[in-house]
């Protein structure tokens, strides 16, 4: 591998927009959850108390430790290989639901072209998984240029929808529609959800810091680039579909395309879709890339076989381990779209508290390491900051076990999940009994 071969900031910013949002596809059923005034609200508060104290843990803690794996050295580090393993496993499993989103993602936007591609759902969802594992392969570089101009045709259909709704449609007359106020407490669970699934993964993209040139200025501003860019389109977006006078459920059902439609005809439809294809695309190969890095840490310290760790010869990538990755989420793919992202959030949410934690542990065992960005509060302030992300992650979890139907059964899943990470540890202990006297391999800080 070439090591002058290094991810910079437009690249890097662009595969943090693709791992977090790929554009506000699946925002769709938000205003269908929680009617318009409570789709504004949630999407105004949500990333303030969900994704503002994320990103500054992140930030701080790959200051700290910009090195390949990510949380998973940050919580091995502050709480040891037990919770360290945790971290792991969890992201591993929340990342391989996360991963079967995307092609049926893919899927719903290649059917306003051609509805008979639905026959061939399993074909095209495995055909994308495999590119996505070649292209993984082939380097980080690669993904990323790709990156570049996937997050591009994502988001220029936005910029002409905001165009032609400011100097065009607002000349002709709305369309109103009956406003219904969905505000119970099992809907405002299902909005958060949605709205969490399109701002999480701030800590994914930190796994290949050591792939990135000037890690640590370089994060800061693309994760701050990102953020921008993925809230204010998040919001215009919202907006426009508000005051279209769209029916809640054709937005629902049919996507941005139909807003596209309605705003500018059918060939802004068009390009939507194929903004929508290209976001199922980069989400995935972008997100692959960042777990992928995980079970590479893992193995080195003999909690996964050896063989995860795997170096391609060529290209220098594990690639082992994005082959295994692939042939996980190629049987996870026959999932519903909104089962996977309430399973999706739960996961992520444990081992995202999991980071919490860490950040007030490495404030108080590394006191005195030098950290390029420190987040200005002391322990207790953190504490609050905490609990601000804690809250809303409760308040979804509530709201959906409330909600009459079957959003009950990816709750169970997804907590028998959780639980897996207890019962392998303890098979690993029994297998390996002396892996806690072994010194883990150390990090360099």
């Amino acid at each position: 591998m070439k090591k002058n071969k290094k991810l910079r900031i437009i690249q890097l910013s662009a595969l943090i927009f693709l791992t977090i949002s790929g554009g506000p596809y699946g925002l769709e059923s938000l205003i269908s959850y929680v009617g318009n005034n409570g789709a504004l609200l949630l999407l105004l508060i949500t990333p303030i108390l969900w994704d503002i104290p994320t990103i500054l843990t992140v930030l701080e803690l790959n200051s700290l430790m910009p090195v390949t794996g990510g949380y998973y050295h940050w919580v091995k580090h502050a709480l040891g290989l037990r919770f360290a393993w945790y971290e792991g496993w969890w992201t591993w499993l929340y990342t391989f639901v996360d991963l079967a989103i995307y092609p049926v993602l893919f899927m719903e936007y290649l059917t306003y072209f051609a509805p008979e591609a639905q026959s061939f759902k399993i074909p095209i969802c495995l055909l994308i998984i495999w590119g996505s594992a070649y292209l993984n392969i082939r380097g980080i570089l690669l993904v990323g240029k790709t990156a570049v101009l996937l997050g591009f045709m994502v988001l220029t259909p936005f910029v002409i929808l905001l165009f032609y709704y400011l100097f065009y449609y607002n000349n002709q007359p709305e369309v109103v529609i009956p406003y219904h106020n969905n505000s119970n407490f099992s809907a405002i669970g299902l909005g958060l959800y949605t709205i969490m699934w399109n701002f999480l993964g701030w800590d994914n993209v930190t796994t290949y810091a050591e792939e990135v040139s000037k890690p640590i200025r370089t994060y800061l501003i693309s994760v701050i680039t990102a953020f921008s860019t993925i809230f204010i389109v998040y919001l215009f977006v919202i907006l426009i579909s508000i005051h279209s006078g769209i029916d809640h459920s054709v937005l629902s059902e049919k996507g941005f395309p139909a807003l596209g439609e309605i705003i500018a005809g059918r060939w802004l439809g068009i390009m939507m879709a194929i903004g929508g294809m290209a976001s199922g695309l980069g989400l995935y190969s972008s997100v692959l890339l960042s777990v992928s890095r995980v079970p590479q840490a893992m193995a080195e310290d003999s909690l996964l076989p050896k063989k995860l760790h795997t170096i391609h010869p060529k290209y220098g990538t594990p690639y082992f381990s994005i082959l295994c990755c692939s042939v996980v989420v190629s049987f996870m793919i026959v999932f519903p779209f909104s089962e996977l992202i309430i399973m999706d959030v739960i996961i992520y949410g444990a081992a995202l508290f999991l980071e919490f934690i860490s950040l007030i542990v490495l404030r108080h065992k590394m006191s005195l390491n030098f950290r390029p960005f420190r987040i200005p509060l002391k322990i207790p302030g953190l504490i609050l900051m905490i609990l601000l992300p804690v809250s809303v992650y409760i308040t979804a979890l509530t709201g959906t076990l409330m909600k009459e139907g079957g959003s009950i059964r990816p709750v169970i899943i997804a907590i028998c999940m959780l639980f897996t990470a207890e019962i392998l540890w303890r098979l690993i202990i029994w297998r390996n009994p002396n892996i806690l006297k072994f010194p883990s391999n150390q990090t360099h800080i």
